[in-house]
């Protein structure tokens, strides 16, 4: 087939310091290559929605952070990162999460992944792999600004606009409104893919279920 049936608009909603979301977007990434042959494409943004919007800047330690806040043990946190290894490297990712790792605040990233959909739909989404990377592979701290304009310059953006943006308060409230329009939606766990502004996958989902789902969304548009 030589042109698309239907080019798809979706919002991949969350963070990047959730493992799931990797997941997510590797089963996507997936099934949008099998649908190609179909003639389906997509156009993909990502949007913001912080899981820890109260983090400290110094993080908390992915155990103690885990037991916190869904009163899982040490136990329990090791056999879930196990899995998510596992899911993650089905997709092609080096999830590399330990006993050691730690969670950071994570909206500054918010803000330059706001500025590269700005920019370039693919470097945003360049962005986002590279900081997922930087997170889940590399275990680096996500509130450090040279970490961050460091990942920016890795995908082709202007590091030193990627520094003056997060010395500024650009893009603040524009995340800060993103945020809340997706929460307003009905948002409240990640990852969410919202598929032409009404349909909506949740979770870390297999290929075969977005290309089922999508496929099926196609046809109905």
């Amino acid at each position: 087939m030589n042109a698309p049936l239907k080019t798809l608009k979706i919002d991949f909603v969350s963070d990047v310091v959730c493992p799931w979301c990797v997941v997510g977007l590797g089963g996507l990434e997936t099934a949008l290559d099998k649908l190609k042959a179909e003639g389906i494409t997509a156009d993909i943004a990502f949007q913001p929605f912080e899981l820890n919007p109260g983090m400290a800047p110094e993080g908390e330690n992915i155990v103690e952070h885990i037991g916190r806040k869904y009163g899982s043990t040490p136990e329990q946190s090791a056999q879930n990162r196990a899995m998510i290894r596992q899911r993650a490297g089905e997709v092609g990712f080096d999830m590399r999460m330990s006993a050691d790792s730690r969670i950071w605040n994570t909206f500054d990233a918010h803000r330059l992944l706001h500025w590269a959909g700005e920019v370039d739909a693919a470097k945003q989404k360049a962005l986002k792999q590279a900081l997922f990377a930087v997170h889940f592979t590399e275990g680096r701290n996500l509130t450090d600004a040279g970490v961050l304009t460091a990942a920016a310059e890795r995908v082709g953006l202007d590091r030193a606009e990627a520094a003056e943006i997060l010395a500024s308060d650009r893009y603040v409230q524009a995340v800060q409104d993103a945020q809340a329009l997706w929460r307003s939606r009905g948002i409240n766990s990640v990852p969410a893919v919202v598929v032409e502004g009404k349909y909506l996958i949740s979770g870390g989902q297999p290929a075969a279920v977005f290309e089922n789902a999508l496929r099926q969304i196609a046809g109905e548009a």
